[in-house]
């Protein structure tokens, strides 16, 4: 009888477990979908830009200027809601964000006028905050140190993946009624929403292998940060320089949107009309992006090195970053011939875009070029997302997060706003393309003090790392 009830208890046991390891994946894949709507929303505007101002009787400026304030009120709002997150039950707090943002998505679409559309889009930048700053506190307690690295790539891809989605939602969808994509990520939204109801019941801390002794008997890691924390969070040094980082890293970053300019000034050069030439330097950019799908390369390789060394992923981030710039120079320089039929649809444009990746040599090389950059600079997202977690304990992460996404933001601002006043300047000394291709390449240069900062992030981590370790256990000890 004591046979059978041990194995009826061992059974039970595994059952439990494999129970626990579904509900924490369907967990992790509901917050990485949820990361993607996040910059789904933000890509849905641009693209619209003129159906919108048509219709709400305003230029296009105006709206243009409805995106650049939204992105400061979401990074904003980012912060306090991390810090509340830390503090607090974060499931409601992302339930409520996840519904702020799908109430101020619902107001922009039955918007009828600017100011309408202004203050929903405000209301829906506030609730968009929540979701990526607690969302990575959620997810980092989800997933072992071991495997930050690949998870944040998914993370960090999801992204990325989102604004494009948002960016041919609005394209597509929008086409004939600019309101009808708001209306369907309103319902996104409100389904989010109910997805949260079935998510893993996070505890804080339930990722640390310090912790899961005392957590699995019952304790509870019951730290919260306080604003006596703030201090001790920039005293690490890590902290300070994967925060700093951003400012010359988005800088770079940011002044990448105007690649599809680069391209299609080419095309122009060349004798097409401004119609294919936007088309071509459209799908050529897209096609460049391929390389940012490595992240999860990098993340592998640094969640190898850590393994290795406490400086692994912040070594991976430097090198990546700085090995990335030769292949931006060649992309931006090395000329390419250009063979689509002017005048074209844009089903006949890209298939001849794409063909010429074959059969036109510098095109193939570009394209090579690109890939290589991209998937070289790609590593630096899945680690410093992981490094975060890594020298920080739980109740702190959320707030480090949101402090370097302002600064992210501030940075990608800057690079996006200030290489067009480059531009212009370069026009009088180089004519176009060369003037654009100069331009983007000086703004490269910003890795370099990037790839500088994550080096010196790789000197102090492994000190913070080994602390968060000493303070964990501590308070196992006490739990």
């Amino acid at each position: 009888m004591t046979s059978v009830g041990g194995g009826a208890g061992r059974r039970g046991r595994a059952t439990a477990a494999i129970s626990g390891n579904a509900a924490r994946l369907y967990s992790v894949v509901v917050f990485v979908l949820l990361a993607s709507l996040d910059n789904v929303a933000i890509g849905l505007v641009p693209p619209l830009y003129g159906p919108i101002a048509a219709d709400l009787g305003v230029g296009t400026g105006l709206i243009g200027l409805v995106t650049a304030v939204t992105f400061l009120v979401s990074a904003v709002a980012a912060v306090a809601w991390a810090y509340i997150g830390d503090r607090s039950n974060r499931k409601p707090l992302l339930m409520a964000g996840t519904l702020l943002w799908a109430v101020g998505t619902a107001g922009s679409a039955l918007a009828p006028n600017y100011p309408t559309f202004l203050g929903a889009q405000l209301v829906g930048a506030v609730g968009l905050g929540a979701v990526g700053s607690v969302g990575f506190s959620v997810v980092t307690d989800l997933i072992s140190p071991r495997r930050r690295g690949l998870v944040m790539s998914f993370w960090g891809l999801s992204q990325g993946i989102g604004t494009l989605a948002g960016t041919l939602l609005g394209g597509l969808l929008g086409a004939a009624d600019w309101r009808r994509p708001f209306l369907l990520l309103t319902g996104i939204g409100l389904a989010a929403t109910v997805a949260y109801l079935f998510t893993y019941d996070i505890r804080r801390g339930g990722s640390e292998p310090e912790l899961a002794g005392p957590l699995a008997t019952g304790g509870e890691y019951d730290y919260r940060i306080t604003r006596g924390d703030l201090p001790r969070i920039l005293h690490r040094r890590t902290n300070v320089w994967l925060i700093l980082q951003g400012l010359t890293a988005q800088a770079a970053f940011g002044s990448l949107v105007w690649l599809p300019v680069l391209f299609a000034e080419r095309a122009q050069q060349q004798g097409y009309s401004t119609g294919t030439a936007t088309m071509v330097g459209s799908i050529f950019a897209t096609l460049f992006q391929l390389g940012g799908a490595l992240s999860i390369v990098g993340g592998l390789v640094g969640d190898a090195l850590q393994r290795r060394t406490l400086r692994g992923r912040a070594l991976v981030a430097a090198v990546g970053i700085l090995a990335a710039v030769p292949f931006y120079l060649v992309l931006f320089f090395v000329p390419i011939r250009i063979d689509v039929p002017d005048g074209a649809g844009a089903g006949q444009v890209t298939g001849a875009v794409l063909a010429s990746v074959v059969t036109e040599p510098t095109v193939g090389f570009s394209l090579l070029a690109a890939v290589l950059a991209l998937a070289l600079t790609s590593a630096n997202s899945p680690n410093w997302f992981a490094l975060i977690a890594d020298v920080n304990p739980p109740e702190h992460r959320g707030t480090v997060y949101s402090l370097g996404n302002l600064v992210n933001g501030v940075g990608r601002a800057a690079g996006n706003g200030l290489v067009g006043l480059a531009f212009a300047r370069l026009g009088g000394l180089f004519p176009p393309p060369l003037n654009f291709a100069v331009g983007l390449a000086a703004f490269q240069l910003f890795f370099l003090p990037t790839g500088v900062m994550y080096w010196l992030a790789s000197r102090t981590a492994p000190q913070d790392i080994t602390n968060v370790h000493d303070l964990l256990h501590a308070r196992a000890q006490k739990l």
